[in-house]
């Protein structure tokens, strides 16, 4: 640049990018399942209860009728009846003495389950053979009907 020469031109240059995207198949993949059913036992334990029936005899004459009562753990339940005389009179025919006992019981009981196992297929867009690739799925929790 001189001094003498006032303007100079400087040229200005300004590049452009244009980016573009496509898809690209870069392989396959195939996935079959195989349900399968498993028989196992399970064991649980069960509580129950088991009712014994006693009837006592009494035939003793009473002048009320007895009130329910327990004792020991045990129900008692009076029995009356009328009995015609030449006046009536009250008689405690029987007691009925019912007794509850407490079971407990382990049982061990098939049960029927389904399990599933994937096998994945994955083939490449190169014209490469399939890869297998087997993966079981966990069997927990167990399929419902």
């Amino acid at each position: 640049m001189s001094v003498d020469d006032p303007a100079e031109v400087v040229p200005v240059a300004e590049e452009h990018v244009l980016v573009t995207k496509r898809v690209v198949e870069t392989g396959r993949v195939r996935v079959s399942l195989k349900t399968e059913e498993v028989t196992e036992a399970v064991r649980e334990t069960l509580h129950g209860r088991r009712v014994e029936i006693e009837h006592v005899p009494i035939d003793r004459e009473v002048d009320r009728v007895p009130g329910t009562r327990e004792e020991d753990g045990v129900l008692i339940v009076p029995v009356v009846e009328e009995v015609l005389v030449v006046e009536k009179r009250l008689v405690l025919k029987e007691e009925i003495r019912i007794r509850t006992l407490d079971t407990t019981e382990v049982v061990d009981v098939p049960v029927t389950r389904r399990v599933q196992a994937a096998t994945v297929l994955r083939s490449g867009a190169d014209d490469q053979p399939p890869t297998a690739s087997p993966a079981t799925l966990s069997p927990e929790p167990p399929l419902k009907e």
